[in-house]
């Protein structure tokens, strides 16, 4: 039996295609509407600043802002333009630019960090409307 040890850019390119499927499923829960799954994939002590909203943190508080915002309707969220990097502490950022049926803007840094369980979480969310549609 053989077995291969990736190198550092194969696992790499891993760790990226981990979080950019954590991303999608992020994204699938919000436009089902599941917002229970959305606030678990965060820390417990997470930051997440909504530009020109506020900045919520913990779970609590990041509930308190998707609960109503989804409740009123908001869903079809799409991210483009897609940037992902590793960090030197085994972190990944994510920014890229984002729309839904409500709303369009810029996600200017997502910090995804690998948990004891393995599962892929935001420590930090910073994002920011820069377009309002109507509903």
């Amino acid at each position: 039996m053989t077995t291969t040890i990736p190198t550092s850019t194969q696992a790499s390119h891993l760790v990226l295609a981990e979080v950019a499927t954590a991303s999608r499923n992020w994204i699938a829960a919000f436009n089902r509407g599941d917002v229970d799954t959305c606030v678990a994939t965060y820390l417990p002590n997470a930051e997440m600043v909504a530009a020109p909203m506020g900045t919520y943190i913990g779970h609590q508080q990041i509930d308190d802002f998707w609960r109503p915002f989804v409740a009123q309707g908001a869903g079809e969220l799409v991210y483009s333009q897609v940037k992902l990097s590793e960090e030197s502490d085994g972190s990944v950022l994510l920014a890229a630019t984002w729309s839904m049926n409500v709303a369009a803007g810029e996600i200017h840094k997502e910090r995804w960090i690998k948990d004891d369980q393995g599962a892929w979480r935001l420590a930090f969310d910073h994002f920011e409307v820069l377009e309002q549609k109507k509903a």
